[in-house]
């Protein structure tokens, strides 16, 4: 059933691919700065926390001794949390944002999960090209390692719609669960050592921060990127099982309430 899900989505290729451009456009149609502002925000974010953690947090990294270091490392976690958050903050409205195309329109509405995470990617995309390029300018690529970033990326997203789809098929039925995750969101930040080294943790919370999926994930980004290493694989095969495991729950929920969710929309 799931392999004619995605072949249903294949079909229906140009639908999304459409979709997605549409979407892309009318985001930044009526602003000033356009596609700009995806690039201020983060960076905003960034700034403010070089600005308040890095003389604090500077000596808890290894190999990193100045504001740039600890920079890249904020970049390495943020860009690719945000990327996860928008993801998750999407999906899991996306079938209530989009009742009146699902009651009027009939295509398969799988596309759906589908058009939220490319336009995520998209988003993503352009913003850390912008990242590898100041890496390249400012000395401070990685190397061949950098490679590194693509199955982490993909791991990353498999967890991200697996997790997502779930949540957009429960949100339909219960509301709450919404609402919910914007809180859950924001705790699930700092529990990851985004701002901060796992290390910086006392010893007793490790175990638990790393029971965190995004630990893993970020943490390999961090690797990578900071200290031009390959990351730990087998810190990633949890959040592999665990990302299959959504997938195939998330694909289960879909198929058999599909029916049921136009009459809750």
């Amino acid at each position: 059933m799931a392999i004619g899900l995605l072949r249903s989505a294949w079909t229906y290729r140009g639908f999304i691919s459409g979709s997605v451009k549409r979407e892309f456009q009318l985001r930044y149609r009526n602003s000033m700065l356009g596609a700009a502002w995806m690039v201020i925000n983060p960076l905003a974010m960034i700034l403010v926390y070089t600005v308040i953690f890095s003389q604090m947090m500077r000596a808890r990294l290894p190999g990193v001794e100045s504001h740039l270091g600890y920079s890249i490392y904020l970049c390495a976690g943020t860009l690719t949390w945000g990327f996860f958050s928008e993801v998750i903050s999407r999906a899991q409205n996306v079938f209530i944002e989009q009742a009146n195309l699902i009651k009027k329109i009939s295509f398969p509405r799988i596309c759906l999960p589908v058009i939220v995470v490319m336009n995520s990617a998209l988003n993503f995309f352009i913003i850390f090209s912008l990242f590898v390029l100041f890496l390249l300018i400012s000395g401070n690529f990685p190397g061949l390692v950098f490679l590194a970033i693509v199955p982490v990326l993909l791991l990353q997203i498999a967890f991200s719609i697996g997790l997502g789809t779930v949540l957009g098929v429960l949100n339909v039925f219960f509301r709450d669960v919404g609402q919910l995750m914007g809180v859950v969101l924001q705790f699930w930040f700092w529990l990851t050592p985004i701002v901060y080294p796992l290390s910086s943790l006392p010893a007793a919370a490790q175990p638990l921060v790393k029971l965190n999926p995004m630990t893993s994930l970020v943490t390999a980004y961090q690797a990578i990127l900071v200290r031009g290493e390959p990351p730990a694989w087998g810190s990633l095969l949890p959040v592999l099982a665990l990302s299959a495991v959504l997938c195939a729950v998330g694909m289960s929920l879909f198929r058999k309430h599909s029916g049921e969710m136009v009459d809750e929309l």
